[in-house]
């Protein structure tokens, strides 16, 4: 199935489960499907069944949103007490879609212990209360995590909430991690269970491989190694320690699991030459998580400057992770996005994306380690092995038997769903709109390609306080600060702060005569960026970036179309 066919799915309203091996995007669509629920007013509650996922999607666990905390069994008396607890009962009654990230993690009990929270918080015998649900995650990848003394856990898809939710299967097919043939047909084997002698003999090539420049990331399997060999690497560096501590607010309760998520350490100690990794995403300034870089100095301001393995230069500033709900941020820290990557422990790489790494499975532990760890790079001339033992090629039997009826279920799903007159399909999207409540909302841009095409609707009480945000940034700017200032004075992104500045122009409040300031040093780049605009009669980003040949980043383009005073409001779109 196809990210469209599966956003197709998802916008009728049917509980879905969806899939795909590691690098499918995944994600994506999930990050695509959460936004189109809030452009249209509908609750969504956004979790993992992990600290380190929820906090890249901007939610909580699902532990925690749910209230059941560690448990695994409640009684009937026990359910009534979560349900009637003031802030699950409060944000349960403002949800219409439950998303939970990494379900492979989440076992089957507590999959039930939610679905039995959300009936009695609901006050419907309905599924997991009447809540459309979607799951979301790879059952190949790391299972749930049985404590010392407690039996195997369940996979969630052996829940009773499962079966009796009738979900929709969604399994992507396409790839958009690997392109190397080979290695896809290496991670497929493994995947299947079909490893040869072949296969093997692909991967033990890998053992000892020269890598060219400097040492990539070490994936381990165990914390300890991690930290020790980090620790080690950072003192045999000369020169000063720099460091920087997190800054948080907030509800207390939710600042531990943060910060704990967000990988980024509380207080980061770098010096000139050290290995690290961004852990998160800023497409505008060009990098994502996963990100490897060394670290070569620092500015005026301070801040770590970041030379990728792809030889970008990056100023690191800080960022801000976050947990929300229903527009209203609950918990919020800021730290540069950087963590040391002379190693990082293969649960702490589910998600990222690497170039290349060298990988230590000699004490794997658990199925689904060695796909999950070799899965994160891109290609087979990225991998360096140090050990492989047999348990890393594993996967759970019960898995391989079950993904076979995932896929057949995702294809009756696609004839059902996906073949349907399109004015039938627009009904149902729209039905499913109005039993939420929500609005039905115009279509104004594809946001998929779109991401600085603002909707403004100023009867939003959200649109009306994100105006008076950009404001109040233009009005600092207008001082003469620059935008790195503003962002450290407002403790946001740079990308934010010019998020705020589009969006004053967008509305026609800008005077780029306020702004000249920001290109001073600059200026025989912003007139050649300038000289683009006129020339092709656009200011989108993206074709002026292919046109000057990528000598510019987009931040700079961004800038110089802030600065262009021949533009005009409808042009403005990326």
């Amino acid at each position: 199935m196809t990210q469209k066919e599966a956003f197709t799915i998802l916008k009728t309203g049917a509980n879905v489960f969806l899939t795909g091996a590691a690098g499918s995007g995944k994600t994506y669509v999930l990050n695509q499907y959460v936004r189109y629920l809030k452009d249209r007013g509908i609750g969504v509650g956004v979790t993992a069944s992990t600290g380190i996922a929820a906090t890249h999607l901007g939610g909580l666990t699902i532990h925690s949103w749910a209230g059941i905390g560690i448990a695994r069994e409640a009684s009937d008396i026990e359910i009534q007490m979560m349900a009637r607890n003031r802030r699950v009962a409060k944000r349960m009654a403002r949800t219409n879609v439950l998303v939970i990230d990494e379900i492979s993690m989440l076992d089957a009990d507590r999959l039930n212990l939610v679905d039995r929270v959300a009936r009695v918080a609901k006050g419907s015998f309905d599924p997991f209360g009447g809540m459309q649900v979607i799951l979301c995650g790879d059952f190949f990848q790391l299972p749930p995590v049985a404590k010392e003394g407690e039996p195997q856990p369940r996979f969630a898809y052996q829940s009773a909430a499962w079966q009796s939710a009738d979900v929709k299967v969604c399994y992507l097919h396409e790839q958009y991690r690997q392109e190397d043939k080979k290695f896809l047909q290496i991670l497929n084997a493994v995947r299947r269970a079909t490893v040869s002698e072949d296969i093997r003999s692909y991967l033990h090539g890998r053992y000892g491989v020269p890598f060219s420049g400097d040492r990539v990331t070490r994936l381990y399997s165990h914390n300890v190694d991690v930290d020790e060999e980090n620790a080690r690497e950072l003192a045999r560096l000369p020169g000063k320690e720099k460091r920087y501590q997190m800054e948080s607010s907030g509800i207390p309760a939710l600042l531990q699991p943060l910060k704990k998520g967000c990988l980024a350490p509380e207080v980061l100690i770098l010096k000139t030459d050290a290995k690290v990794l961004f852990v998160k995403n800023n497409f505008a300034k060009g990098y994502v998580n996963g990100t490897l870089g060394v670290v070569s100095g620092f500015d005026e301001w301070g801040d770590p400057l970041i030379i990728t393995s792809d030889g970008k230069k990056i100023s690191a500033s800080r960022e801000t992770w976050s947990i929300e709900e229903n527009g209203k941020v609950l918990a919020e820290i800021t730290q540069v996005p950087l963590r040391l990557a002379w190693a990082i422990t293969i649960h702490k790489s589910q998600g990222m994306t690497l170039d290349a790494a060298e990988i230590d499975l000699s004490q794997a532990f658990e199925k689904g380690m060695g796909y999950v760890a070799l899965s994160r790079v891109r290609s087979l001339d990225g991998i360096r092995l140090l050990g492989i033992n047999e348990t890393a090629l594993e996967v759970h039997p019960e898995v391989l038997e079950k993904d076979a009826e995932f896929r057949e279920s995702s294809n009756r799903a696609r004839e059902v769903y996906c073949f349907k007159d399109s004015d039938e399909i627009a009904k149902l999207h729209n039905d499913f709109i109005r039993a939420c409540g929500g609005r039905q909302s115009a279509e104004y841009g594809n946001r998929e390609t779109q991401p600085y095409n603002i909707y403004f609707s100023f009867h939003s009480r959200h649109h009306v306080r994100q105006e008076r945000r950009c404001e109040q940034t233009y009005a600092l700017i207008q001082k003469g600060k620059t935008i790195s200032e503003v962002a450290r004075e407002r403790g946001r992104t740079e990308g934010t702060i010019l998020n705020h500045l589009e969006e004053v122009r967008t509305i026609g409040k800008l005077n780029p005569q306020k702004l000249l300031h920001l290109g001073e040093r600059q200026k025989d780049t912003i007139g050649e960026i300038h000289t683009e605009f006129r020339r092709l009669g656009s200011e989108k980003l993206k074709p002026i970036y292919e046109a000057l040949g990528g000598r510019h980043a987009y931040e700079t383009i961004r800038v110089a179309r802030l600065l262009f005073a021949e533009g005009t409001v409808s042009n403005n779109n990326p």
